[in-house]
């Protein structure tokens, strides 16, 4: 592949801006302002992402146009053949060196992580077969209602179906997380780390706009983006509430479930977000931890007797999955484990549930379940 000068530019730019930001956040702004057409900003993406990807097997010395052409063969080879690729050689190169003493790390696991990850939509309840049909190049997954995988090249954004609420981008991991709630119609809910909506509006769908799903973030930008989410999908049974004061919380409401999708390393999104796998470190995990069990241990009294509490992370680290829920079960007699389903590959219920990337092709995903006793 011929790399030339104004793509190369481009590129350096994006490495430059990733050295103070997340890579695709670096992207957006780079891309931006670019004066490149659509298919060159594609080809941009692709490179970025793929160097990433095979960063353990580059020479950094060499010039980045020589080190961006490694890529791409290394890119082809495994297109053609991932089993071309020994399982120890993806393993030592693959991933940082401390990964490999948090987490099972096998040859199947780097291999998810170096494929290309799906795009998953989750479509509006009981319209998964009819947005299929709109679309085109999608399928509907066989366990998980609604969730849907596109393989087409259209520019989802800019449909008719997406302007009119019909779906949202999110991946099959975070969807089973909603499933997993469970949530009934009429309940109240409340969604810790809300983040962008993803999650939360997922409860409100589920809920079929009846009853209260409340959504708090330290960030309120991203509440507001919540907003303009649900107003497309024509959600409306919500509240948002920033939690800007670490020791007071954002409601004092006993809810029927609380969900904390906390904030964790990251682990299981490293196919989708390649550059994280290099600059995440063990102490990241460690500080992590330390602010999963706070969380936990400062929503614990939200929850109404009888009701539930979810705790989800798309990490695989054991500090930030079992460690948290054995800690959590030690400390909080006044809850029990609640065997739930894994909702993507049925089998007998369990309160701990682990997507594996290689399972699953998504992100990789610890959930864990409780029931405050009567």
């Amino acid at each position: 592949m011929q790399i030339g000068r104004k793509l190369l530019e481009a590129i350096a730019a994006v490495f430059a801006a990733a050295e103070t930001k997340r890579a695709d956040a670096a992207l957006r702004e780079t891309l931006r302002d670019a004066q490149l057409s659509p298919a060159e900003k594609t080809t941009v993406t692709r490179l970025v992402f793929s160097y990433h990807r095979w960063f353990g097997w580059l020479d950094r010395s060499k010039p980045l146009r020589a080190q961006l052409e490694v890529v791409n063969d290394l890119v082809e080879t495994f297109a053609a053949n991932p089993a071309h690729f020994r399982d120890d050689e993806l393993i030592e190169r693959g991933l940082p060196a401390w990964v490999r003493e948090n987490v099972a790390v096998t040859g199947d696991l780097v291999r998810a992580f170096q494929s290309p990850p799906l795009l998953w939509l989750r479509a509006q309840l009981g319209q998964a077969r009819q947005l299929v049909s709109e679309l085109g190049d999608a399928e509907p997954h066989k366990h998980l209602a609604d969730a849907i995988c596109y393989e087409g090249n259209d520019d989802l954004f800019r449909s008719a179906a997406f302007h009119k609420g019909k779906f949202e981008v999110q991946d099959l991991s975070s969807q089973a997380v909603g499933h997993v709630c469970s949530p009934t119609p009429g309940e109240t809910w409340w969604d810790v780390c809300a983040g962008e909506g993803g999650k939360a509006l997922h409860l409100c769908d589920l809920m079929q706009n009846k009853g209260l799903v409340w959504a708090s973030d330290p960030v309120e930008w991203r509440l507001e983006k919540l907003k303009r989410r649900a107003s497309r999908a024509k959600l409306f049974n919500y509240r948002v509430k920033a939690w800007t004061q670490k020791d007071q919380l954002p409601v004092k409401t006993k809810f029927d479930g609380v969900l904390v999708d906390a904030p964790c390393s990251g682990v299981g999104t490293w196919g989708r977000n390649p550059h994280a796998r290099w600059t995440t470190t063990q102490k990241d995990v460690a500080e992590l931890a330390e602010l999963q069990r706070g969380l936990l241990d400062k929503i614990a009294n939200s929850v109404k007797p009888g009701g539930k509490l979810i705790y989800s992370v798309c990490t695989m680290t054991k500090a930030e999955t079992s460690d948290i829920a054995q800690h959590f079960n030690e400390t909080h007699a006044e809850f029990e484990p609640l065997p739930v389903t894994n909702p993507i590959q049925p089998s007998q219920a369990a309160p701990e549930i682990t997507l594996l990337p290689q399972k699953v092709r998504a992100n990789g995903m610890y959930i864990s379940a409780w029931r405050r006793r009567a």
